[in-house]
C-alpha cells in the first residue's frame, strides 16, 4: 500500500561496513570519476559499482577509477567479504549481489535464463536492501532505460539512503529521472556533491531509520499543520486526518537529509525549495507490499470466502476493490487467488459457467500505479512465490516476470484518494489492508460507514493484521477475527451517517450568499412604520413565543394564557413545562425537527380543552436571521374552526371521536419519534463509551509497546555489559600476567609518569626505596632510598628530554651495588608517558671485580734482570 507508512522495523546492526551500491550506464564514466574524485579516504564504507557493459567484454573501469581515487579499487570476486574504504567493480557482464556482507558474482554465461538485456543494477540494489536494510545506500548515475529504479525503491522502502544524479548534469538522464519520478529518491545532486551528502548523513547522530519516539523538543503543532497545508496546496491531497506521529516521522527523515534542526526550519526550507515538496510527498507514500503477504489470510479467503462469492447467482461480474494497492502485488494476488478458486470449482462442477471478475485497484501514488499497470516484476519480487504458481501466472520477460494477460485483464488500476474521491460501489469484496493504521480515529470512523455503503449485502471486508472495524461492529460481523475478515451486516444506515467525499467537496465550493442591503428611509417614515407595526402586532398578530433550542422562553407576544400556564413549584419558564399536557410530546418533537432540518413544522388539529368548535394549530418556525436570533425558534399559536363545527348536531359526537382518534394517532407518532431520538442518544452514549474503551485499549497497547522497548533496551544493555565485562576480565588477566612477569625477573623496577611521580613498582623495588601502596602518585624526590645516587632525578629528567637511555653502576648504603638503567616509557602509539627505572643487583660482580683488582695490585712483579 502507498499511504503514510511507519518506518520498517530496524534490522539488527551488522559489524561490517556500510555498503554503497552505485549503478551507472551510458555516460556513467565521467559521473563515476567525479564521484570518486571527491570521495574522502576514510568513510568506513565499502563501494560496489555496477555498470552496463557488453557481454564477454572485460571492463577497464577499475583501472580508470584508480587514477582518480586513492582508495584501493579491485574487480569484484565471488565470496569476497566487503571491507571498509574499498571499491569493488563488476569485472564483466553478469549478476553481482550482496549477501551477508559478501559479494556474489556470476558471469553472464553462468547466469541461467539470462538472454539479452537484464537489470544488473536492480539486482545489486535489491539484494543490498534485503541484506543491509536501513544501513544500505543506493546511488543512480547517468544511463539509459529504467534499470535501478526498482532497486532504489527497495532501499528507500527499507529505510536506507537513496541518491540520484541531477538530470541536467547527466549525459543520459533516463535512469536518474525514472528513479526521481518513482518518488524513491532522498537526495538529488550532481555526482561530485554526493560523497559529502553520504558522509553527512552517515555521520549524523540520528540514523536514517528515525526512532519511533518523538524528540524531547517536539515541534509545535502549527509548524506541522503549515507543512501539511503546503502539501495540500501543491498536490491537492489532504493529509490533515493522518496520524500526527506518522507525519512527524516522515518529515523528520527529510529534515535529517537536509540536516535541519527544527520543523520550523524545514518549513522555511520548503518555502524556498518548492521541489522539496515533491520529495516530501513521495516520502509520505512509502509502498510496502509483496505477493500473498500474510499467507494465512489468503488461505482463509481461498477456503471459506472466495468460493461463496463465485458461487452466488449474479447477473454481473464479481466486483472487488483493493484500496492502497501500491505497485499491484496485492491486486494481482487477489486475481490469482480468484482464478485458482475458479479452476477448482470448474473441476468439481464442469458444467458450471465461470463468473467474470472485475478488480478495482487504487492508490494515491501515481508512480506506483504506473508500475502496477506494466505488470512486470523482478525475480527477487517473486522469489518467495510457489514455483508452480509463478509458472502458471507469469511469463519470463527482460530478466524478470510479466503477469499473464488473463490475470492482467481482471484488474483496473486508477489513482484514487479515499479521503476526497467517491468510492466504488456494489462490491463483493473490499480489501483495505494496512491503510487505516495511518489514519486518525476520526477518519477511521468516517470510512467504516462508507465501506458498508460500498459493499453489497453479505459483502466481505478484509483489513490488515493491526486493524479492526472499531466501534462499527453493528455494521460488520467477524468471519475470521485473526485474519481480520468481516462480513457486511444488514444494518440500515441512518440518513447522514455516510459522509461521502463529494459532500465535502461541494461544501468547500459553496457560494457565499449575498447580503441584502436595507433601503434607507427618512426618520419620520421610520417612526411611522414602527408605530404602524406596533398597532398591527397588538391588534391582529397571533399569540407566539420565542424559545431557544432547549425550549426556554425568551420572549412572549400576544395572549398565550389558553396555551401556556406556569407549572406548580419553582418558577420554570420552559415551554415544555408550561404547555398543556396533551401537546407537550408533539411540540417537543416538532421543535427538534425544525431546528435540525431548518424548515418550519406545522402541527394541526390539536384539541382545546372544553372547546369542541375550535382546534389549535402550532407553527414552529426556526430562525437564522438576524444573527442575534440564529438557532432559536418561534412558536406561533393559531385557533381554527374544527372540521365538524358546521355539521348537524347528530354528527358532532362522531366528528369529535374522529378528531380525538386522529389526535391520538399523531401523538403516538410523535412518541415514536421521541423514542427514536432517545434511541439515537443512547447510541451516541454507547459509541462514546466504546470510544473510551478504544482509548483505554490504545493506552494499553502503548504501554505494552513501551514495555517491549524497555525490554529490548535492557537486552541491549545486558549485551553491552557482557562485552565490557569480557574486556575487563581480559585486562585483569593481562595485568596479572605482567605483574607475574615483572616479579619473576627478580629485577627492581620503578615506573614514573612525566611529572616523575610513582605509577607502579615491583616487589624488588621495596628494598631500595622503602615503598608502600600509599606511595603511588608521590614524587620521586620524596622517596628515601639506600642508593648513593644524588643525581638520580637529574638523570631521569635528562632522559625524558633527550629520549636517550642512561645506565650507571651505583653503590648502596648496605654495601650492595646496582646497575641503574633509565629508559623512556613508550606507549603502543609511540607516545612518551614517563620513564622506566630498572635496578639490577650486581654486588657479586662488583665483589669479584674488587678481588681481581686487589690481586693485580698485590702480585710481585716478575721480570728478567738485564
Amino acid at each position: 500500500m502507498s499511504v503514510l507508512s511507519d518506518l520498517p522495523a530496524a534490522v539488527p546492526e551488522r559489524d561490517g561496513p556500510r555498503i554503497v551500491g552505485i549503478g551507472a550506464s551510458a555516460g556513467g564514466l565521467s559521473a563515476l570519476e567525479a564521484f570518486f574524485a571527491q570521495l574522502p579516504l576514510y568513510t568506513d564504507c565499502a563501494y560496489v559499482v555496477v555498470q552496463h557493459m557488453a557481454p564477454d567484454h572485460p571492463s577497464l573501469l577499475g583501472t580508470l577509477l584508480q587514477r582518480v581515487t586513492a582508495l584501493p579499487v579491485s574487480d569484484a570476486q565471488d565470496g569476497v567479504v566487503l571491507a571498509p574504504n574499498t571499491v569493488h567493480v563488476m569485472p564483466c557482464d553478469g549478476a553481482l549481489t550482496v549477501v551477508r556482507g559478501c559479494l556474489h558474482f556470476r558471469a553472464a554465461h553462468k547466469v541461467p535464463g539470462v538472454r539479452g538485456p537484464h537489470l544488473q543494477i536492480d539486482g545489486l540494489l535489491t539484494s543490498l536492501a534485503q541484506d543491509q536494510g536501513p544501513r544500505a545506500v543506493g546511488v543512480i548515475l547517468s544511463g539509459m532505460g529504467q534499470d535501478g529504479m526498482l532497486g532504489l525503491q527497495a532501499i528507500h522502502n527499507g529505510g536506507g539512503l537513496t541518491l540520484a544524479q541531477q538530470p541536467d548534469t547527466a549525459a543520459f538522464a533516463s535512469m536518474p529521472q525514472s528513479a526521481i519520478d518513482a518518488q524513491c529518491v532522498d537526495v538529488v545532486s550532481p555526482p561530485q556533491d554526493m560523497p559529502a551528502h553520504i558522509v553527512q548523513c552517515l555521520q549524523s547522530p540520528k540514523s536514517k531509520a528515525v526512532s519511533t519516539q518523538l524528540p524531547s523538543d517536539a515541534p509545535p503543532a502549527d509548524a506541522l499543520q503549515a507543512i501539511v497545508r503546503l502539501l495540500h496546496q501543491q498536490h491537492k491531497h489532504d493529509l490533515s486526518l493522518y496520524k500526527p506521529s506518522t507525519l512527524r516521522r516522515r518529515i523528520e527523515r527529510r529534515m535529517h537529509v537536509h540536516q535541519l534542526p527544527t520543523m520550523v526550519a524545514y518549513w522555511q526550507h520548503l518555502q524556498t525549495h518548492p521541489q522539496e515538496l515533491a520529495l516530501l510527498f513521495a516520502e509520505m507514500l512509502i509502498g510496502v507490499t509483496s505477493f500473498f503477504r500474510d499467507p494465512q489470510v489468503w488461505l482463509d479467503l481461498a477456503q471459506e470466502v472466495l468460493p461463496g462469492l463465485l458461487q452466488q447467482p449474479r447477473t454481473g461480474p464479481v466486483r472487488a476493490w483493493v484500496l492502497g494497492c501500491s505497485t499491484g502485488e496485492e491486486a494481482y494476488s487477489l486475481a490469482m487467488a480468484l482464478q485458482e478458486v475458479q479452476d477448482d470449482l470448474a473441476l468439481a462442477s464442469p458444467a458450471r459457467v465461470p463468473s467474470s471478475v472485475q478488480i478495482f485497484a487504487t492508490d494515491l501514488n501515481a508512480a506506483a500505479i504506473a508500475v502496477a499497470r506494466k505488470g512486470w516484476y523482478s525475480a527477487q519480487a517473486l522469489a518467495d512465490m510457489d514455483p508452480v504458481r509463478r509458472e502458471r501466472f507469469f511469463v519470463p520477460h527482460d530478466g524478470g516476470h510479466l503477469i499473464r494477460p488473463e490475470i492482467r485483464s481482471m484488474v483496473l488500476f486508477a489513482q484514487h484518494d479515499v479521503v476526497q474521491d467517491p468510492p466504488f460501489t456494489q462490491l463483493d469484496l473490499l480489501s483495505c489492508r494496512n491503510v487505516l493504521i495511518y489514519f486518525n480515529a476520526t477518519l477511521q470512523r468516517r470510512l467504516m460507514p462508507l465501506f458498508h455503503f460500498s459493499l453489497r449485502p453479505a459483502g466481505v471486508l478484509v483489513l490488515g493484521s493491526a486493524e479492526t472495524v472499531g466501534r462499527s461492529q453493528s455494521l460488520f460481523a467477524a468471519l475470521h477475527p485473526k485474519s481480520r475478515i468481516y462480513r457486511r451486516n444488514e444494518q440500515t444506515l441512518l440518513p447522514g451517517s455516510v459522509d461521502f467525499p463529494i459532500h465535502r467537496a461541494l461544501k468547500a465550493r459553496a457560494a457565499v450568499q449575498e447580503l441584502s442591503v436595507p433601503m434607507s428611509v427618512s426618520n419620520s417614515s421610520s417612526n411611522l412604520q414602527a408605530l404602524a407595526d406596533q398597532v398591527l402586532l397588538q391588534a391582529f398578530s397571533p399569540a407566539a413565543v420565542l424559545v431557544n433550542a432547549e425550549g426556554d422562553i425568551l420572549y412572549i407576544s400576544g395572549r398565550t394564557g389558553r396555551y401556556l400556564e406556569p407549572a406548580a413549584g419553582k418558577a420554570n419558564w420552559n415551554v415544555h413545562v408550561m404547555l398543556r399536557p396533551a401537546w407537550r410530546a408533539q411540540v417537543a418533537v416538532a421543535l427538534r425537527q425544525a431546528l435540525q432540518e431548518r424548515q418550519p413544522v406545522v402541527l394541526r388539529g390539536l384539541p382545546l380543552d372544553g372547546d369542541r368548535h375550535h382546534q389549535l394549530q402550532v407553527t414552529v418556525q426556526p430562525l437564522q436571521e438576524p444573527q442575534a436570533l440564529a438557532g432559536m425558534a418561534m412558536l406561533v399559536f393559531k385557533e381554527l374552526d374544527a372540521p365538524g363545527a358546521a355539521a348537524p348536531p347528530s354528527s358532532l359526537p362522531n366528528a369529535a371521536l374522529l378528531a380525538e382518534l386522529q389526535s391520538a394517532r399523531e401523538e403516538i407518532q410523535n412518541l415514536r419519534h421521541e423514542m427514536q431520538a432517545s434511541k439515537e442518544e443512547m447510541q451516541v452514549l454507547h459509541e462514546s463509551m466504546q470510544t473510551a474503551n478504544e482509548e483505554l485499549q490504545s493506552s494499553n497497547e502503548e504501554l505494552t509497546t513501551s514495555k517491549e522497548e524497555a525490554q529490548s533496551m535492557n537486552e541491549e544493555l545486558q549485551t553491552i555489559n557482557g562485552e565490557l565485562q569480557t574486556r575487563l576480565d581480559d585486562l585483569a588477566l593481562a595485568q596479572s600476567d605482567m605483574q607475574n612477569l615483572l616479579n619473576s625477573t627478580d629485577i627492581a623496577t620503578l615506573f614514573l609518569d612525566n611529572d616523575l611521580n610513582v605509577r607502579r613498582y615491583t616487589e624488588q623495588a621495596v628494598g631500595i626505596f622503602h615503598l608502600r601502596e600509599a606511595d603511588v602518585g608521590r614524587p620521586l624526590s620524596d622517596l628515601a632510598s639506600t642508593l648513593d645516587y644524588p643525581q638520580l632525578q637529574t638523570d631521569v629528567k635528562e632522559t625524558l628530554r633527550t629520549l636517550t637511555p642512561c645506565a650507571k653502576s651505583v653503590p648502596a648504603s648496605d654495601g650492595r651495588w646496582f646497575s641503574v638503567r633509565i629508559m623512556p616509557y613508550r606507549t603502543l602509539a609511540n607516545m612518551i608517558q614517563g620513564a622506566v627505572l630498572t635496578f639490577v643487583d650486581i654486588s657479586v660482580a662488583k665483589a669479584l671485580e674488587f678481588r681481581l683488582r686487589e690481586a693485580q695490585v698485590g702480585a710481585p712483579s716478575s721480570g728478567v734482570a738485564p
